[in-house]
């Protein structure tokens, strides 16, 4: 009998984003996975920064599936974004942090320092942003773009950032790889 019971078990233990498509998650749901997931983390305090992978399919798909109840109402990202990650998908990920407003990220030398000092960290090896894109008034999320180096046998992804234009400017989000998988596979 206890053979019969373990498939459920597991099938129950998996959490929802495993089970279900996006367009049966309920509002609640959705806002886990954008807000409560292995791919969001708030990081520091004064202000508090909230990050998460925008590249990632459960992300992406939870965006998706409330522009689409929004029925048009919520828009989509910024079109210069949208074309460059349609272009590059496949070489970049791509780490985006919520940015209400988006005329307090610095002066050009703050963002220049931006682009020098934020890393990502695997293992050893250090990797530069391979470029950014800065909020607007319509698309308040500063992306930063790193190289898809990332690969499911690394134990953590660690990206050391500076923010421009906010109290304690310096932060750090570190990832566990075990965590980012989606049906299989690593998602960033």
């Amino acid at each position: 009998m206890p053979h019969v019971w373990l498939p459920l078990l597991f099938f129950l233990s998996q959490p929802f984003w495993e089970t279900k498509p996006p367009e049966q998650w309920t509002l609640q749901e959705i806002e886990e996975v954008r807000g409560n997931s292995p791919w969001v983390q708030a990081v520091g305090n004064d202000p508090t920064v909230v990050v998460f992978l925008a590249t990632a399919a459960p992300i992406e798909q939870a965006e998706n599936e409330l522009r689409r109840r929004s029925k048009g109402a919520l828009r989509g990202p910024d079109p210069e974004y949208a074309g460059f990650l349609q272009e590059n998908r496949g070489k970049v990920f791509v780490l985006a942090i919520s940015w209400p407003r988006p005329q307090e990220l610095g002066t050009v030398a703050d963002r220049k320092r931006m682009e020098d000092e934020s890393v990502m960290e695997i293992g050893r090896k250090q990797y530069h942003m391979a470029g950014h894109f800065l909020p607007t008034p319509a698309d308040p999320v500063l992306r930063l773009v790193f190289p898809r180096e990332v690969k499911p046998t690394d134990k953590t992804v660690t990206i050391r950032l500076y923010l421009p234009g906010i109290n304690f400017p310096e932060r750090e989000v570190q990832f566990w790889t075990k965590d980012l998988v989606y049906h299989g596979k690593l998602e960033m």
